[in-house]
């Protein structure tokens, strides 16, 4: 049933029908930083699905296999740090048997967007994200999908890593919470309805 390839990683005979990544920093430190909503809302989701995301070294991912209404769905968290997401991801990609990236749906925060908002698309530039840099370089591409979580801007250029590292105030966090709960929501949206689909519900969630 299992197909062992020549890095170490095995995968299933059916490909994935989608593969879920949820970028972030590892560590404690790091757990409830703006860095980190797309690793939480992968992990909310895993939750949400029953399954729990378990460590694979070879992976350099927490992952877990899932069926969602019979479709075979890889959910990660990288153990990398942030600008060495690739080298979960490449491998992540290959275990999931991709062909089409765009079947590969990467969850990042987006200082580009202001707090709270959410936009998916398939696409699009790197915006000085280091995780999605080290992705699409290794991937030779950019034209996979992703679900940017807004988190604003700093009030200057000097403070951009402070604001995506630090934890936090309280009712930072409380709103946090909220767009990590609205992503997730939007990444099952995905799984049981397709991109296009989420999409349009986003859209007109935004627009409401």
């Amino acid at each position: 049933m299992f197909r062992r390839r020549k890095d170490g990683t095995a995968r299933r005979g059916t490909p994935s029908e989608w593969v879920v990544v949820g970028l972030g920093n590892p560590g404690v430190e790091y757990r409830d930083s703006r860095h980190n909503l797309g690793a939480a809302a992968v992990e909310e989701l895993a939750g949400r699905l029953g399954v729990t995301l378990k460590a694979e070294p070879r992976l350099r991912a927490r992952i877990a296999d899932v069926s969602v209404e019979g479709r075979r769905v890889l959910l990660a968290v990288p153990t990398t740090y942030m600008n060495e997401s690739a080298a979960a991801v490449v491998p992540l990609v290959r275990r999931g048997g991709l062909d089409d990236l765009t079947r590969l749906l990467v969850a990042h925060d987006e200082l580009d967007l202001e707090p709270g908002r959410l936009q998916l698309k398939v696409g699009g530039g790197l915006a000085g994200h280091n995780g999605l840099r080290s992705v699409a370089g290794a991937l030779g591409t950019g034209e996979f999908a992703r679900l940017r979580i807004g988190i604003g801007k700093p009030r200057s250029k000097e403070h951009g890593a402070d604001w995506v590292l630090e934890r936090p105030s309280r009712a930072a966090r409380d709103s946090m919470d909220a767009v990590m709960l609205a992503a997730a929501d939007v990444l099952e949206d995905v799984l049981h309805d397709g991109l296009d689909a989420a999409q349009a519900r986003l859209h007109r969630t935004a627009r409401g």
